[in-house]
C-alpha cells in the first residue's frame, strides 16, 4: 500500500490538471458557442434586411408616367418607325408605404428571425446621411443619439433600395435602419450557459478544495494515530516491565523471607497497576466523549474544596519538578452545581498538565473569584507556554505539543480534550493564554444559579 505522504501530492496534481482543462474545454466551448451564434446572428439580421428591401421595391406605384419612344425597326427588308412606351418616372419607395407600415415590417421580419425588434429607421434620398429625409420613423432620432454616446449598443444597417428602373431614372433611395447591437443580444441567449458555467466550475473548485482539506485531515489523522499508538504503547509497556520485575523480585528466595521487601514490591506492583488503569480509563474517557455519552451526577459541591484536595493529591508530583502551588481563593460563592468526579477530573487535568510541560522552579496559582452569574477558576503556571497554532489545537484529541522528545512527556493527548468537552456539559466556557517561554493560563468559567 503506497504511504498517504507520497500519494498525496500526486492526487493534487493530477486534480489540478483536471481542474485546469475543464476549465479551459468550457472556456474554448462558449467561446466557440459565441462566435457561432454570432455569425447566426448577423446572417439573420442580413436575411431579415433582404426581405425588407425586397418587399419595399417589389410594391408597384400607382401613379406612373409613360412616355412614347419612336424605333427604327426592320422587318423582312423593310425599314419603318415603330413607337414602343417606356416609364418616363416611377414613383421612389418611400412614397408607395406608409411610415406604420414600414415599421411594422421591419418588426415583422426581425421576429421571424427572433431578433431584438427595438429599432429605428429612415429613408433617405439617394446617400444615407447626406441627403434629405424623405421617411422616418418617430423614435429615429432619438435612438440615433443614443448610438452616439453608445457606439457599442447599437449598429446600423444600410440598405439601397434600387430597382432597374429607379437606377436608370436615378430615384435610389437607401433604408437605414438602427437596431440594438447584436453582441449584447449574443450575451443575453448565452447568459444561462455562462452563469451554468461559472456555477459548476465553482462547485468543482470548492468540491477540490474540500477534498484537499479532507485528505490534509486524513493525513493529520494518521500522524496523530501513530503518535498516539506509540505513547500508547510506551505508556503501557513501563507498567508492565516494572510489574514484570517486581514479582520477579517477590519469586526470589531472599526476598520471599523478608516481609518488608514483600510488601515493598507489593507496593510497587499496585502502584503500578494503577497507573495501568489511570491510562486505559483515560482511553474509555475518550470513546465515551467520541459518542457524546457524557452523563452528569449533577450535585452542589463547594468547588475551593475540591480544588484544595486535588493540590494535597498532587504534592509529590510537585516536589519532583521542584514547583510549588499557590491558592488564591478569592471567590466569595464558591458553591456551583456540577459531577463531582468529572469536576475533580478536570482540576487534576488542568494542574497535572501545567505540571507536565514546566521548567524548573514551576509555580502553578490557582485563583477563583466571582462575576455577576458565573464562578471563574483560573490556572497560571510559568512553564513553557505555547505557540498560536499550538493553543488553537490543545483541545483536539489524541494532540500533543511538540517537545522536541516524544516521550518527554507522558500521557495521550487527551487530558485538555476531555476538560474542554466536561466544561461544556456543564455549560461552561474556556479559554486559553500563553506567550513561548512564559507560560500559560486557562480561564474556566461556571454558571451559578
Amino acid at each position: 500500500m503506497i504511504p498517504l505522504k507520497k500519494i498525496f501530492p500526486v492526487i493534487v496534481v493530477l486534480i489540478t490538471l483536471s481542474l485546469l482543462g475543464i476549465i479551459y474545454i468550457q472556456v474554448s466551448w462558449i467561446r466557440s458557442t459565441a462566435i457561432l451564434r454570432k455569425e447566426q446572428m448577423d446572417q439573420h439580421i442580413t436575411e431579415a434586411t433582404d426581405l425588407v428591401r425586397e418587399a419595399m421595391v417589389n410594391r408597384q406605384g400607382t401613379a406612373l408616367r409613360l412616355k412614347m419612344d419612336r424605333v427604327e425597326h426592320t422587318e423582312k427588308g423593310l425599314t419603318f418607325d415603330r413607337y414602343e412606351f417606356k416609364p418616363a418616372y416611377i414613383p421612389p419607395v418611400s412614397s408607395r408605404w406608409e411610415i406604420s407600415e414600414v415599421r411594422r415590417l421591419i418588426a415583422d421580419k426581425l421576429r421571424e428571425r427572433k431578433l431584438d425588434t427595438t429599432f429605428g429607421f429612415a429613408v433617405f434620398g439617394k446617400i444615407a446621411f447626406g441627403s434629405e429625409i424623405r421617411m422616418q420613423s418617430a423614435n429615429f432620432a432619438n435612438i440615433v443619439e443614443q448610438a452616439r454616446y453608445d457606439s457599442a449598443g447599437y449598429v446600423a444597417q444600410y440598405i439601397p433600395l434600387i430597382s432597374s428602373y429607379e437606377s436608370l431614372n436615378e430615384q435610389s433611395e437607401t433604408l437605414v435602419i438602427v437596431l440594438s447591437n447584436s453582441n449584447r443580444n449574443l450575451l443575453a441567449s448565452l447568459s444561462w450557459m455562462i452563469i451554468g458555467g461559472i456555477l459548476f466550475t465553482v462547485i468543482i473548485i470548492t468540491a477540490f478544495a474540500l477534498t484537499i482539506r479532507t485528505m490534509l485531515n486524513q493525513k493529520k489523522l494518521s500522524e496523530i494515530k501513530s503518535d498516539f499508538i506509540n505513547n500508547m504503547t510506551h505508556e503501557l509497556k513501563t507498567p508492565l516491565a516494572t510489574i514484570s520485575l517486581a514479582i520477579d523480585a517477590i519469586g526470589n528466595e531472599k526476598v520471599m523471607d523478608n516481609r518488608d521487601k514483600i510488601r515493598y514490591f507489593s507496593g510497587i506492583i499496585k502502584e503500578e497497576n494503577k497507573r495501568m488503569n489511570k491510562q486505559v480509563e483515560s482511553i474509555l474517557q475518550s470513546a465515551l466523549l467520541e459518542k457524546n455519552e457524557i452523563t452528569l451526577n449533577l450535585q452542589v459541591i463547594d468547588a475551593h474544596q475540591v480544588i484544595q484536595n486535588t493540590v494535597d493529591n498532587l504534592q509529590l508530583q510537585l516536589a519532583a519538578k521542584g514547583g510549588k502551588a499557590e491558592l488564591r481563593l478569592d471567590a466569595i460563592n464558591p458553591i456551583i452545581k456540577a459531577d463531582d468526579v468529572h469536576f475533580s477530573n478536570l482540576i487534576f487535568n488542568l494542574l497535572d498538565n501545567a505540571i507536565k510541560y514546566s521548567r524548573e522552579n514551576l509555580e502553578v496559582v490557582i485563583g477563583t473569584y466571582n462575576t455577576r452569574k458565573h464562578l471563574v477558576i483560573t490556572v497560571t503556571d510559568n512553564g513553557i507556554g505555547m505557540t498560536r497554532d499550538t493553543i488553537s489545537r490543545i483541545f483536539e484529541k489524541f494532540y500533543r505539543a511538540h517537545t522536541g522528545n516524544v516521550h518527554n512527556v507522558k500521557g495521550f493527548g487527551l487530558g485538555l480534550a476531555y476538560v474542554k468537552a466536561i466544561v461544556d456539559a456543564h455549560k461552561g466556557k474556556i479559554k486559553v493564554d500563553s506567550t513561548v517561554g512564559k507560560g500559560s493560563k486557562f480561564t474556566l468559567e461556571f454558571p451559578q444559579e
